[in-house]
């Protein structure tokens, strides 16, 4: 539906370069980056409201890299929303519908029609600087969505909401996915893509580092800058030496050596340098040595303990800092402080392999 070709644009000393991906039809197609990275001027070109100095934009096949912001049914929905503060919901909402030329009896319905599926049929005749932020940025996307656009671009949608009103308001954009309408949206917080997107792209200083699906980019990030993005702590460099047959069919087992560290893996990549990264969340901690069946088993010092929203998080020293999530309640029957010697183990499976 909407495919962007080696897109760049400079802004000073400052620009995006190379971004090339596509959004099919009905994707909630989110860019994820981290702030000044290049996401909200990315948005801007897609609109026309900034012309990129080079690359291509397709929509249905049809170039719009230079069309008109009004012929190219992408609209852009701003973090401040960008309501006209003198006119009421309701003269908000008809304002893209006078603009296309409709009967006062077709706004009519369709301005009801909208009110009911955001849920502000009570807002209508008040005015944008009476309405809290949750409720503005309905009203700003029920105005967005009376022009029937191609593709809704959201800029960072539920960032200066608190956590009831970003609830709700992902609740209806799932919602308004669902009802059939693409939607682009920029973000800088993971989990709120995952709760939303069914493809991300991830920007890395004016570039894109990785697009794939939420699932792709957590248990195949690609780069270091990705995975650490996304909040995988365990992501080390080195190279895997020669495999052996496993059991496994097409798996085979290696050893991937890190500095002085050395992991069992399971993979179907060939020996060569790359990187491996492994899950918080794979890794047992325990005081005492295991005897488990775990192909990797290795002894450290604590050096840090602290609470994330996960659970608590423990970094272990075992000649490579490695992070553990574990509960509260583990942390208290364990005993665990600063200092102490524990055992980590985690199964060969866990530590996944990219060749580079």
């Amino acid at each position: 539906m909407l495919r962007v070709d080696n897109l760049a644009k400079k802004l000073g000393d400052f620009e995006i370069s190379n971004v090339s991906f596509d959004v099919g039809e009905g994707d909630y197609f989110a860019l994820l980056g981290a702030s000044g990275v290049g996401k909200s001027i990315l948005l801007e070109a897609l609109a026309g409201i900034m012309p990129p100095d080079s690359g291509h934009l397709f929509l249905d096949e049809k170039e719009i890299t230079y069309e008109k912001i009004q012929k190219r049914r992408l609209v852009l929905v701003h973090q401040n929303q960008s309501l006209f503060p003198h006119l009421t919901v309701r003269q908000n909402i008809a304002y893209g519908l006078k603009c296309l030329g409709r009967t006062r009896e077709v706004m009519r319905g369709k301005i009801g029609q909208l009110a009911e599926a955001v849920a502000i049929e009570g807002l209508l005749d008040r005015y944008p600087p009476t309405l809290s932020g949750g409720e503005a940025q309905r009203v700003a996307l029920a105005r967005s969505l009376a022009i029937e656009p191609r593709c809704l671009l959201l800029d960072e949608p539920l960032s200066a909401l608190d956590n009831h009103s970003r609830h709700e308001l992902r609740a209806l954009l799932r919602e308004v996915n669902r009802q059939g309408y693409t939607i682009i949206h920029v973000t800088h917080d993971f989990e709120e893509t995952i709760s939303l997107a069914n493809r991300i792209a991830v920007m890395e200083k004016g570039s894109i580092a990785q697009v794939g699906s939420p699932q792709e980019i957590f248990h195949h990030p690609k780069s270091e800058f990705v995975a650490q993005f996304i909040g995988i702590k365990n992501f080390f460099h080195g190279r895997l030496n020669g495999t052996e047959c496993a059991e496994k069919a097409t798996l085979r087992t290696g050893n991937f050596t890190t500095g002085d560290l050395n992991l069992l893996v399971y993979t179907d990549q060939p020996p060569g340098l790359g990187h491996v990264c492994i899950g918080s969340d794979e890794i047992v901690i325990s005081t005492g040595k295991p005897s488990s069946s775990a192909r990797n088993i290795f002894a450290g010092v604590i050096k840090d303990i602290s609470n994330t929203r996960s659970g608590i998080e423990v970094i272990v020293d075992i000649g490579r800092e490695v992070a553990v999530v574990i509960t509260p309640e583990s942390l208290v029957s364990m005993g665990l402080s600063y200092g102490d010697r524990v055992w980590i183990e985690f199964k060969a499976t866990a530590v996944k392999f990219f060749p580079k």
